[in-house]
């Protein structure tokens, strides 16, 4: 296979024509690179969306009330409620296999009048009543100090964690900020930890202007008493909280005395259900990537198939002699084979290479402008590309068969009477 003589016979058969030899071997370039380049795109697109989830647990789901629309056991529709602290402990007797259950209440900021200062500065900020669970639903990196912890739940801490983005809005540039103090709606809390996270909008900014106190405390401060504004609830591994969620529903539907029909009391948002939907539809994606890819390879290598009937043909008369002079059959069809199989895998090597090429520019042209909505690193693994060199050697093989078979179903002294 690997005789020298061998070898350059391939490269005088095959430099022989060269424009014809290039329009073949195209045909499999662009195949291959087609291929990449539709799946790294649709890697692109994924890495982009999934980025809007954040670090948010995806087994997750967000439940808050909304007013009945049924009326049950005495109580009128159209009835406005709050869950309550001890539907926590509800939920956990009643639901198996929960991991988390952080209640939540929240002072909203944003689009509003300041409602936090310290010294002259002022701002709006969204303040988030919490348990020291949320850091494993909603992750955050801790820059400075630390999150919440039991102790405060337990005694009533008024701390706060802040972000970046209220830090920089309240504080001078180097001004030290751990246990200084900071009034929220005319309550002081001190500020024991800085933190940092990735926003679910995007642009990353918003999500650093948030405040994080006890649950305990918040409820104190602003007079909430036992109420839960709303609750993120993350289930064990292993089990989803989608074929959780009706459960939980039920539970609170129960304590909360609300006809068990109702379907609009209890509001909630699925993120596990939506996060699902995401990956099916990147699995739809690269179906596709693959299908329309290997569509073009396929053409590709029928056209090195159909070349390389071409050139059996002419080569007919030399065939016959090889033959006549007692050549071995199998030797003929493995000359012609590796032909094939040289001319497919150089075709597909280089469509490969300029698929590299074009990611890299890609890449390259993102990190120059920066990010570009819901794309992000196009990409493909080390798997696809050993993928697409498989397919190139048994494309080769299938390409050449055909072409191989007729050359050696020739008989000697009928190639010799060809003109």
């Amino acid at each position: 296979m690997f005789n020298k003589d061998r070898w350059k016979e391939i490269l005088e058969v095959l430099t022989s024509n060269w424009f014809r030899t290039v329009l073949t071997a195209f045909g499999v370039f662009w195949g291959i690179a087609i291929l990449i380049i539709l799946l790294s795109a649709g890697k692109g697109l994924e890495n982009g969306i999934k980025q809007d989830f954040g670090d948010i647990a995806t087994n997750t789901m967000f439940m808050w009330s909304q007013a009945t629309s049924k009326p049950y056991k005495g109580l009128p529709k159209g009835r406005e409620f709050n869950f309550k602290v001890e539907d926590v402990q509800s939920i956990w007797d009643n639901v198996p296999n929960l991991r988390y259950i952080s209640p939540r209440n929240r002072l909203s900021g944003f689009r509003g009048g300041n409602n936090v200062i310290r010294g002259i500065n002022a701002g709006a900020y969204n303040v988030y009543g919490d348990y020291p669970e949320i850091i494993n639903q909603d992750p955050m990196s801790i820059t400075a100090g630390r999150f919440i912890n039991y102790n405060d739940i337990n005694e009533k801490r008024k701390v706060a964690i802040i972000g970046d983005g209220v830090r920089n809005g309240l504080y001078d540039k180097d001004e030290q900020v751990l246990g200084t103090y900071i009034k929220i709606q005319g309550v002081n809390f001190m500020v024991v930890g800085i933190y940092k996270k990735k926003s679910n909008d995007g642009d990353g900014e918003e999500g650093q202007k948030q405040i994080f106190v006890p649950f305990t405390a918040f409820s104190q401060a602003f007079n909430r008493g036992n109420d839960v504004g709303w609750m993120a609830i993350t289930a064990q591994d292993g089990s989803s909280i989608t074929s959780l969620k009706e459960a939980i529903v039920d539970v609170v539907k129960t304590s909360r005395k609300i006809h068990p029909e109702d379907k609009r009391a209890v509001g909630y948002f699925d993120l596990y259900e939506q996060y699902n939907r995401v990956e099916s539809l990147f699995g739809a994606l690269q179906f596709i990537a693959y299908f329309v890819g290997i569509l073009v390879l396929l053409s590709g290598i029928i056209g090195v198939s159909n070349i390389m009937l071409i050139v059996v043909k002419e080569r007919t008369k030399e065939i016959g002699i090889r033959r006549a002079l007692g050549e071995n059959p199998w030797s003929i069809k493995l000359q012609i084979l590796m032909e094939s199989i040289f001319l497919t895998i150089m075709s597909g090597m280089t469509g490969i290479i300029f698929g590299a090429f074009f990611i890299y520019a890609v890449n390259a042209l993102l990190d120059a402008n920066g990010p570009v909505d819901m794309f992000l690193n196009p990409s493909v693994s080390l798997g696809v590309v050993l993928g697409a060199l498989l397919i190139l050697m048994v494309s080769g093989l299938l390409a050449g068969f055909i072409p191989a078979n007729s050359a050696i179903k020739v008989r000697p002294i009928d190639a010799l009477r060809t003109e």
